[in-house]
């Protein structure tokens, strides 16, 4: 089935799921709109939304009721990790709640000054693993590779954000080759993770220029993109990207979502027109305190994604960056939304879930435990419903 054959280009730009699904709904009568001229060309073009980026709290006022802690928090983000929101995805944000799960990730409060004695700076040691400008290597058989700074939307949790958005520049082709020249000369290297930033804000060339150079190693098996712009900025999946990355199979996506709330008419259709591009979409979520730390709420998230042709993959741990504890749970929560997930619906629907160990230590997969005991060739074990069984394991069949 053609991409172009089967999706439609949808004309309301603020589609969303159920109300029971997606929170509050957004206001959309009698709201203000500084958007109000754009012609619906202009909406749908991707370098429109990034060209209108809010970044300062007046823009922001005319469609939301901003708290003052709010209003102060943008100005002060100046001078830390810089506050840009694509129109569409501050569309999303509800007008009066300011802990409405959008408007919490986007919009800076002041708590993000206040740091933890735990905060770390590079909290996964990514540029101690770095043996040249870019690459990261902190995994036997795969490396990633930065090509940019820059960001539809930033995260106020971002575990970069001692890079992102610092100079919304790319990688130099002098570094991409330097980068390169590591992966060819390292014949372990099987698999490599483009990251940033958001790769996907480069035009298509330069993408796959860079696509193109690491398809060219030999011992590269797998590419990965990952990208948080099929959320923020679904305009931007087009028919000429799709068709460009076809060209570089196997290639995988990982998306960031983090709530049920995003999942909107342009993302679904972003989504349809990648996976019938017959690319592999993944999901990668953190775990974030009062906007997706409930159970019914991640499960929620989980069976819209795969309804979108998207495999959960990972729920992560919030790293230790700086000034993000008022996001961090309790690692039990993680615990116990696998529990609440493991058993109570499809397999596809529970992803790992991991912390990132401080220090570059690497995905540490944690969940609930299913092993009572083990002895003597028997295995107890207990199931999703808490009932217990016994598994009989084979007797050794020596050297």
């Amino acid at each position: 089935m053609s991409v172009s054959g089967s999706i439609e280009l949808p004309r309301e730009p603020f589609g969303s799921i159920s109300k029971e699904e997606a929170g509050p709904p957004v206001e959309e009568e009698h709201q203000p709109n500084p958007w109000k001229d754009a012609t619906q060309e202009e909406w749908d073009d991707w370098r429109w939304q990034l060209k209108h980026r809010i970044t300062r709290a007046e823009p922001l006022k005319l469609i939301l009721n901003l708290s003052q802690e709010e209003i102060e928090a943008i100005e002060a983000s100046k001078g830390r990790m810089a506050t840009a929101i694509t129109p569409y995805f501050a569309k999303l944000m509800d007008r009066n709640d300011s802990n409405c799960p959008i408007r919490r990730q986007a919009i800076p409060t002041m708590q993000e000054f206040h740091l933890s004695p735990h905060d770390l700076f590079d909290p996964c040691a990514e540029d101690e693993n770095s043996p040249v400008q870019g690459l990261v290597h902190r995994y036997p058989d795969r490396v990633l590779l930065l090509v940019t700074d820059k960001c539809a939307v930033y995260c106020r949790y971002c575990t970069r954000r001692r890079l992102v958005g610092s100079s919304e520049k790319c990688i130099t082709e002098g570094e991409l080759d330097e980068a390169v020249a590591y992966i060819q000369a390292t014949k372990k290297i099987r698999d490599v993770l483009i990251s940033g930033g958001d790769p996907l804000l480069l035009e298509d060339d330069h993408l796959e220029g860079i696509v193109a150079k690491v398809k060219r190693v030999p011992h590269v098996e797998i590419i990965r993109i990952g990208t948080r712009v099929p959320v923020t900025l679904p305009q931007r999946i087009t028919l000429s990207l799709t068709a460009m990355l076809k060209k570089y199979h196997p290639l995988w996506i990982s998306i960031h979502f983090s709530h049920p709330k995003e999942i909107t008419k342009e993302v679904r259709r972003a989504c349809a027109m990648l996976a019938e591009a017959g690319i592999p979409l993944g999901s990668q979520t953190v775990l974030l305190r009062g906007i997706n730390d409930r159970p019914t709420v991640m499960k929620r998230l989980m069976h819209e994604l795969l309804k979108i042709r998207v495999r959960p993959y990972y729920i992560y741990q919030c790293d230790l960056a700086m000034g993000t504890e008022h996001f961090r749970t309790p690692v039990a929560v993680g615990i116990n939304i696998i529990e609440k997930l493991r058993g109570h619906t499809t397999g596809y629907a529970v992803p790992s879930f991991v912390i990132d160990a401080p220090g570059g230590g690497g995905k540490i997969p944690v969940g609930p435990t299913y092993v009572i005991s083990q002895d003597k060739g028997k295995m107890v074990l207990r199931n999703y419903q808490g009932k217990v069984f016994e598994y009989q394991e084979p007797p050794s069949q020596g050297p």
